[in-house]
């Protein structure tokens, strides 16, 4: 087992330093800078000569690299080209908003995903099954924007219940920071969750039609037991995997749902530090980004060995 992980642990390393890699060059390889952004297009070569050496920018690409490369082992991240402010202050403020937006919203939609998949695969051709496949495929086709448009409307303008601008910090108290994270961790956990429904819903009904399933109901094993104790175990697996990759949705959609809560999270930060050509941030953002990505994938992968022990076998022999 510790075998297994330590591989998969040295994966995700080795895929943390190619982002590493494909970011830092990258970002070089971008018509412009940021010392033409900072100084605009009419700058003398001399001001921007000189802005570039006071930034660094002027030392072989090799050498940044390297810098680079020892920053993030040793934790400098820097400071921002634009405003000066620790690249780690900007990363500290925004990260939690944004992280408990996504972990609220995976938590809300895996809630009613299971639930939902389970009784449409074990209703299946009924109103209940209809009503989940349904609401799966609204959430699927909504943007996660437009579903925090509508969650703002309803629940914050007419029946005025829920703040819809800002968020709360945890450190001012529980009730207050969900109450300012619950709408858009809705509108980026329902999409979620139609994704992991259709998928629960047709791995269930995938493992229920197997052949020793059919014999569980021969020598007469309850359907409760055939259900959770069989089925839903071997049906979860492709699930895990659906859910691990569709975090992606969860994070990608809480760029625009920031934007419709006015929340100055991590895509926020993240979309001006692009368009700024601010190097340290945006480098960062992406690589913590992509960081949540490569965990998760750990975790799914690690996950599987035990819900089917037999996949670290075969892991451990490859």
């Amino acid at each position: 087992m510790w075998r297994y992980i330590v591989k998969r642990v040295g994966h995700a390393l080795f895929v943390m330093w190619l982002v590493a890699t494909t970011v830092f060059f990258g970002l070089r390889a971008i018509p412009g800078g940021p010392v033409r952004t900072m100084l605009g297009q009419e700058a003398t070569p001399e001001a921007v000569a000189r802005l570039r050496a006071e930034l660094g920018l002027d030392r072989p690409l090799g050498v940044q690299y390297v810098d680079f490369l020892t920053d993030l082992l040793t934790l400098e991240l820097g400071r921002s080209i634009t405003s000066s402010e620790r690249v780690i202050t900007i990363v500290a403020d925004a990260a939690p908003k944004t992280f408990s937006i996504a972990a609220v919203g995976v938590a809300l939609g895996l809630a009613v995903a299971i639930p939902a998949g389970v009784i449409g695969a074990t209703r299946r051709n009924e109103p209940a099954d209809y009503a989940a496949t349904i609401a799966a495929f609204l959430g699927i086709s909504m943007p996660a924007f437009f579903v925090g448009i509508l969650l703002a409307i309803l629940f914050g303008v007419y029946l005025n219940w829920l703040p819809i601008v800002g968020y709360t910090p945890i450190s001012e108290g529980v009730v207050p920071w969900f109450k300012s994270i619950v709408l858009p961790s809705i509108a980026v956990g329902l999409p979620y969750a139609a994704g992991v429904t259709r998928m629960m819903r047709s791995s269930l009904i995938e493992t229920l039609n197997e052949g020793y399933m059919r014999t569980a109901v021969a020598k007469g094993v309850g359907s409760r037991v055939r259900l959770y104790k069989h089925a839903l175990q071997n049906a979860l697996i492709p699930v895990v995997t659906v859910a691990g990759i569709q975090l992606a949705l969860v994070l990608g959609g809480s760029v625009t749902v920031e934007l419709v809560f006015s929340i100055q999270g991590l895509g926020r930060v993240l979309v001006n530090s692009i368009l700024e050509r601010n190097y340290p941030v945006t480098q960062i953002a992406i690589l913590l980004i992509s960081g949540v990505f490569v965990f998760m994938n750990l975790i799914v992968d690690i996950a599987y060995t035990a819900i089917d022990p037999r996949i670290r076998i075969g892991g451990e022999g490859a």
